[in-house]
């Protein structure tokens, strides 16, 4: 059995986005070159990441800032991550095909190939957060799918230059079942692109619980599965017409497979950096081995929505 890889450096992009597209990518260019001047091999952006929330009403002109991938904007990534070295994680608006959109999370390796497309599996539905609306949620496996080859669809990882990874998006975050596969196929650290925040009449009742319940999950999947969790939020109030808006409250974070937060980011602009070590989550398996306690011929239930009466 191979040995784990050596540490890896991995840098978070935590911002804000205006209606202006073109600016928001150009500006994001700069944060990434910042993160690799910053020992950053696998840099990850938040989710939806070149535009503003734009799921907090349904508006079918909005339909409009998605884009094909491969198209434009990963073009440009490829290219950057070629230039650096380094691996680029793109969340994007994906239009797959005619009446097909994905929220969906580009894989980019350090030689400027694009591994793959994670598609997001859970779509939410919530006032301001409408994406049901939006997306198609991701595919399940593939027939004939490999790790090595990416179907885009279902959860997967990709085998990178400086680390295996695992992308899941947001909403998916609550499911402990997500970050079990993701982890239990090979991933030495979930990334979470994400867009969470406050409605701002509930943020003085809310504000800390909602950002520690955030967290508290996460963390747990780092616990749960031995892996490292990074977890990239957007920052800033977003307006919407007829409401109060939506104000993104940032707190990204890393934390390590024992839980620990070992960078963690306030609500502002920020890049994060932190050094990431398979060796150390191989030792939090041999001491913590939850994976080798699992009862596998028990869990047949949880495929079943609802096992009450």
């Amino acid at each position: 059995m191979a040995m784990p890889r050596p540490p890896f450096t991995i840098g978070l992009i935590q911002d804000h986005a205006t209606p202006n597209v073109a600016e928001n990518v150009a500006r994001t260019e700069g944060l990434i070159r910042d993160a690799a001047r910053r020992g950053a091999q696998i840099i990850c952006l938040k989710e939806l990441f070149s535009a503003p929330y734009f799921c907090k009403s349904q508006q079918a002109d909005r339909f409009d800032l998605a884009e094909p991938i491969p198209g434009p904007t990963t073009d440009r990534m490829q290219k950057l991550a070629k230039e650096l070295a380094v691996v680029i994680i793109v969340p994007l608006f994906e239009r797959q095909g005619s009446g097909v959109y994905r929220n969906s999370a580009a894989v980019i390796d350090a030689d400027g190939r694009m591994l793959g497309t994670y598609r997001k599996m859970h779509i939410p539905d919530d006032p301001l957060y409408n994406e049901k609306f939006y997306f198609t949620p991701g595919d399940g496996p593939v027939a004939g799918a490999t790790p090595e080859v990416p179907a885009g669809g279902g959860f997967q990882i990709w085998n990178t230059r400086y680390a295996t990874i695992g992308v899941l998006i947001c909403w998916d975050q609550w499911y402990p079942e997500a970050a079990r596969i993701t982890s239990l196929l090979g991933a030495d650290i979930l990334f979470y692109p994400t867009a969470i925040g406050w409605h701002p009449f509930e943020k003085d009742e809310w504000d800390k619980a909602r950002v520690e319940g955030w967290a508290t999950m996460q963390r747990s999947h780092a616990i749960a599965n031995g892996v490292y969790v990074a977890a990239v939020n957007r920052i800033g109030h977003e307006d919407e017409p007829g409401t109060e808006g939506l104000e993104f409250f940032g707190h990204s974070f890393v934390a390590d497979p024992a839980g620990r937060v070992v960078a963690s980011a306030g609500q502002q602009e920020s890049i994060l950096i932190a050094k990431c070590d398979p060796a150390f989550a191989e030792t939090t398996r041999r001491n913590w081995p939850f994976l080798r306690d699992r009862r596998i011929d028990a869990y047949g239930p949880i495929l079943r929505r609802y096992l009450g009466a």
